[in-house]
């Protein structure tokens, strides 16, 4: 993964409600453990007409959501199955952060192993922002910040294990293994060369 310190881009908006993993990247599309080409099928049956051509009305076939990577959804974002695929997607896609006044507990523990940060904010601030698509937001990671346009800035929730996670650029795994010289320090503190003689 790669660190994630601060993030400054426009908005792209979805302002419905309860928008589920089947949604977010369709059953039928879970056939890989790939994570690279899952972007192209993030929100599939919305974002393709019956011909299977782009539905141009669809935020994210728009012109102005080129780039955007920051979504902001309608409330009880990430709801459903536990497919770890749905942030695969989403990050294949280009996001980097989701914004919603609640997104679902499973969701949100794949997305921060996958450096895809989901920010709850006050239904109020989420309301407001689902009202502007397209306005330019910055994220700051360490101090849990998102700075709105004319310099407000607004705290979120982060665990600080997933914090530090982010800001090293590293999953759970890659966390512990860039502890190994500590681990192995400790180790021989207790055992010293006893931990070799089996």
């Amino acid at each position: 993964m790669r660190p994630f310190t601060e993030l400054t881009s426009r908005t792209v908006v979805l302002r419905e409600r309860n928008i589920d993993t089947d949604q977010i990247i369709p059953a039928r599309f879970l056939t890989t453990t790939e994570r690279k080409g899952l972007g192209k099928h993030a929100f599939n049956d919305w974002r393709t007409l019956a011909d299977g051509s782009p539905d141009p009305e669809f935020p994210f076939n728009r012109p102005e959501s080129i780039g955007a990577r920051i979504l902001v959804a309608g409330r009880n974002f990430g709801c459903g199955s536990s497919r770890e695929h749905a942030p695969w997607a989403l990050t294949d896609l280009g996001l980097r952060a989701v914004i919603s006044a609640e997104i679902a507990d499973i969701f949100r523990s794949n997305a921060l192993k996958n450096g895809l940060l989901p920010i709850v904010l006050d239904e109020v601030v989420v309301d407001e922002l689902l009202d502007r698509p397209g306005i330019e937001l910055r994220i700051d990671v360490a101090s849990r910040s998102v700075i709105l346009p004319g310099g407000t800035r607004v705290r979120f929730p982060l665990d600080p294990f997933a914090q530090t996670c982010l800001l090293e650029g590293v999953d759970q795994l890659g966390y512990l293994l860039k502890q190994q010289p500590a681990i192995q320090r400790y180790e021989e503190s207790l055992y010293g060369s006893r931990r070799h003689a089996c």
